[in-house]
């Protein structure tokens, strides 16, 4: 990192009071409304997400799948209102690190920070597996050579690949947010097309007589109460996690927004409510192509449950088959390199705020991002990715399913910092009743209860991949770990940085209605 870079000077946003917030020399102006949705929309990714989602679910729940997705995406609604509320008070890319610092103190708004880091940088490594299983099985499509999607499992020609993947990801994110804009566009145009297109044909080939197991629509299929037990509704809420989870991407973009007070939040509430749209569209075409059973083709069949639309996309879209393939592809790789704006404004917020290293604080005088930062996340990400796929895959594979567990805890921490911030202004008016007290402590209940629930469940050994250590589950383990070494590198951070720690450079926020009060 040049002495440039590290010169860039912090203006400031919303105060220049001592322990106040402060800009960070990112591009100001820079992303609108649609540039916001597109990149939410794309850090899901959705076209990966519900190819990986529907089968387990369907072999669960059957019909009801429509009725868990709207049931998952209640508390991820409710917490983006909760987030909401937060960015039009004080829009700041840090977002959960610095709403739960305002909020509760500098402790928990590291463990915050910290969890978003942790999950954005796991799911980083698995974007990019993902990519590269996903680049050989269209490889293989195309070519009409099966053995080709085979090299994906050897690990040197995997992880080569999959670093090709990341440092590609990481050249984009490191530019300027127009560059990431128009990439966007394309690749999330594109996925959301094809999606499109293949739910379409699915009811197009149902309505024709071709389905495999054709299944009428009924209603009865969104009702939650139809589901048999109490365990399945909570995993319904825990599968809200993976399918929605990423969308607090368009609050970190927040001072490189366009009225960054009132875009982000908005922003975040469409693409929450486009992506249950478009997985409600294609759970119900498929399921009336497929049916719930276990045949060669039935959403229900254990064989074709880990990639659904790559089996099911040549019955319902035959030579164009390779499109599905291609959208997946498009997904992840899309998603990988849009998910780097989440942990690197986070870390920069760390840094400038004195939580972390200086030089996380460096922007690029050039293309006004977090480049330090961006390069960080990609060689963590890297290195956790190669290292563990050359252990064991089932190690990779259960420490991103730990990742849950810092979803839920940092989505929780954020939401209860809406409800305590805005402690004093709760009953202003109906609306604070519902967005500042009501929706965010809901909302952040679930997610507490999950977080809780996950740990007890994953003690199990047979939890994730069976894999274990004395009896204890794997993702147990490593979930816990990962909450422990951001503990103890808190603790580190406060003896080396202790002005952060003491509430100097990003204090305790009085809530709005106090500080009027004090005028």
């Amino acid at each position: 990192m040049s002495a440039q870079e590290e010169a860039v000077p912090l203006a400031p946003a919303t105060g220049d009071k001592p322990g106040g917030l402060s800009g960070k020399g990112l591009s100001a102006g820079t992303v609108g409304l649609i540039g916001a949705v597109v990149i939410g929309i794309s850090c899901i990714a959705p076209a990966y997400t519900l190819t990986a989602a529907l089968g387990p679910t369907v072999s669960e729940v059957g019909f009801q799948v429509p009725a868990i997705i709207l049931l998952g995406f209640i508390p991820m609604l409710l917490v983006a209102f909760g987030y909401r509320e937060l960015n039009n008070r004080m829009p700041d890319s840090g977002t959960s690190f610095t709403w739960a610092t305002r909020a509760f103190g500098p402790w928990i708004g590291w463990m915050a920070g910290w969890g978003l880091i942790a999950a954005t940088i796991l799911v980083l490594s698995n974007l990019a597996g993902i990519a590269v299983d996903f680049l050989f099985l269209l490889i293989a499509q195309l070519s009409g050579n099966p053995d080709i999607a085979d090299l994906a499992s050897n690990p040197f020609i995997n992880v080569t690949v999959c670093l090709l993947f990341m440092a590609g990801a990481t050249m984009v994110s490191y530019r300027d947010m127009q560059t990431t804009q128009k990439l966007q566009y394309f690749l999330v145009g594109f996925q959301v097309l094809v999606l499109l297109l293949f739910a379409g044909a699915a009811i197009f080939e149902t309505l024709g007589g071709n389905a495999f197991d054709a299944s009428t629509f009924e209603w009865s299929w969104f009702n939650p109460f139809a589901v048999s037990s109490i365990g399945t509704l909570v995993a319904g809420l825990s599968l809200s996690i993976f399918i929605f989870w990423g969308w607090d991407v368009t609050l970190t973009m927040n001072e490189e927004t366009k009225d960054p007070d009132k875009t982000p939040g908005r922003a975040a509430t469409i693409t929450v409510v486009t992506i249950v749209v478009l997985y409600l569209l294609l759970a119900i075409s498929l399921l009336m192509y497929a049916g719930t059973g276990t045949g060669e083709f039935g959403l229900g069949n254990p064989d074709i449950q880990d990639n659904v639309f790559f089996a099911l996309a040549g019955p319902i879209l035959g030579p164009l088959a390779f499109l599905v393939s291609l959208a997946v592809l498009t997904s992840s790789a899309s998603s990988l390199q849009s998910t780097f704006v989440s942990p690197a404004r986070t870390l920069l917020a760390m840094g400038h705020y004195g939580a972390l290293p200086s030089r996380f604080s460096a922007v690029s005088p050039r293309f006004f991002t977090p480049g330090y930062a961006t390069i960080v996340s990609a060689i963590v990400a890297s290195v956790f990715y190669a290292v563990m796929r050359f252990i064991s895959e089932n190690v990779l594979w259960d420490t991103i399913t730990a990742l849950g567990m810092m979803i839920c805890f940092y989505y929780g921490l954020t939401a209860f910092a809406c409800v305590w911030y805005f402690r004093k202004q709760w009953f202003d008016s109906m609306r604070n009743v519902f967005f500042t007290f009501l929706f965010p402590l809901v909302g952040g209940a679930i997610l507490a209860f999950l977080f809780v629930r996950t740990l007890i469940d994953s003690m199990d050994p047979d939890y994730g991949s069976g894999s274990n250590v004395a009896g204890v589950g794997l993702v147990f383990i490593l979930g816990v770990t990962v909450i422990l070494l951001g503990v103890i590198v808190m603790i580190w951070q406060a003896i080396k940085r202790p002005a952060f720690f003491r509430g100097e450079t990003l204090s305790l926020d009085a809530p709005a209605s106090i500080r009027r009060s004090r005028r």
